[in-house]
């Protein structure tokens, strides 16, 4: 029966909103502070600060890159070697990113043969018995042959069928080998366009002539659009010290921000560059740190051997990102946030409601005054109507 009645009171009542001035201080100081809260967030937050009159479209972007840079190094193994961009960029054009070699390990001459693999817990022998003819292993440089020879003049090592000698990386070079990489630099050439407003620009910017262009270096107070950056600078920018990341190498960040406001000239819409380090380095990230590689050049000799140079390239890796924004107004983003906004006008008189019918003292005379029930009027003026007929007397006609 609850719910019978429940689904009649649900289909056959009506109600609607009833206006009601209460004249108190406190509520009308809330209500209309609520407002004022209300079209403080409109018009400061959704139109000054977020731009909701216009309409937005995202960037569209292409980078390309020339590094640039010669240093000299001298070792016992190499001599005195003069290295250029052809050595240390590889490979020579990647798309949005370009690597820096800042360390190498090489390993000369190498020929397939059989040699002795390197020592380690599992390739240590004492005799053929510690060895498994065809055994290889993740780490093995080659395939065991099943003899055990001498590493040196104390170890004996699993023999190998392999690149022979086999390269030995246990010790990085320190300081790197080219520590004067961060004097090289880069230039980065950025093109963006907006397609929704059909607007494009590059980073380099009108104001840049080719003499400009030959001597300057980017730097955030004298120089922020230079679009050349020392390689030094991008790192110590990021927080980072340039030499000890050279050693094991690791992945720099070059951030573009196009944030443009199109109903501005086009000569304010201008690139910001920040900088930051993408891969971790602290004491809770030890295990395999940095960023290398392994490549290798072939070389045929007068006998038809072939041989080659062994090369682990430790280095920096340089990812441009480009991200950013841009606005221009439009009708149908401004009507849709005025509407939203003045819908939520509507929070004042909800809050207001709760105060009165429920945190006030004289809540229920209020409550009195906001509601009132009221019968259906067909079935009161029928109600009404046999209640007078009962009241009235009967009339007698009477003829004259």
């Amino acid at each position: 029966m609850v719910s019978c009645g429940a689904f009649r009171s649900f289909l056959f009542e009506y109600d609607t909103p009833r206006i009601v001035l209460i004249r108190s201080r406190k509520v009308g100081l809330i209500n209309r502070g609520v407002q004022l809260a209300i079209l403080a967030y409109v018009i400061g937050w959704v139109f000054l600060w977020e731009k909701g009159y216009q309409d937005t479209d995202s960037v569209v972007s292409s980078v390309t890159t020339k590094v640039k840079g010669v240093t000299l190094t001298n070792t016992s193994t190499l001599g005195a070697r003069v290295w250029d961009v052809a050595d240390y960029v590889i490979p020579p054009q990647e798309e949005n990113t370009v690597f820096i070699m800042t360390n190498v390990i090489l390993t000369l001459n190498q020929r397939q043969g059989h040699c002795p693999e390197l020592p380690d817990d599992k390739t240590v022998c004492k005799g053929k018995n510690n060895c498994v003819p065809g055994y290889v292993s993740t780490h093995s440089n080659g395939i065991q042959t099943g003899e055990c020879v001498p590493y040196n003049s104390s170890i004996k090592t699993c023999e190998v069928f392999a690149w022979c000698p086999v390269e030995d990386d246990y010790h990085i070079p320190k300081p790197a080998f080219l520590q004067e990489a961060e004097n090289f630099t880069i230039l980065v050439k950025n093109n963006i366009w907006y397609p929704k407003f059909n607007f494009s620009k590059r980073n380099i910017l009108p104001t840049i002539n080719s003499t400009y262009l030959k001597n300057c270096i980017y730097d955030s107070q004298t120089d922020p659009f230079c679009p050349i950056f020392r390689l030094g600078k991008i790192v110590e920018a990021a927080g980072q010290n340039f030499q000890e990341m050279a050693v094991e190498g690791g992945v720099m960040a070059l951030q573009i921000n196009w944030d443009c406001n199109l109903d501005r000239a086009a000569s304010h819409c201008v690139p910001k560059y920040s900088f930051r380090r993408l891969d971790n380095k602290d004491s809770a990230h030890t295990v395999s740190p940095g960023y290398n590689f392994r490549f290798a050049k072939y070389y045929k000799e007068s006998n038809g051997t072939e041989s080659r140079t062994l090369v682990k390239a430790y280095g920096i890796r340089f990812d441009i990102i480009v991200f950013g924004k841009a606005g221009k107004f439009d009708v149908i983003p401004t009507m849709i946030n005025i509407g939203s906004g003045l819908a939520l006008f509507g929070v004042a008189t909800v809050l207001c409601d709760i105060v009165v019918l429920y945190c006030m003292k004289k809540k229920y005379y209020y409550r009195e005054k906001k509601y009132k029930y009221v019968e259906d009027y067909d079935l009161v003026s029928i109600s009404e109507g046999r209640v007078k007929s009962k009241l009235l007397p009967p009339l007698t006609l009477e003829r004259f």
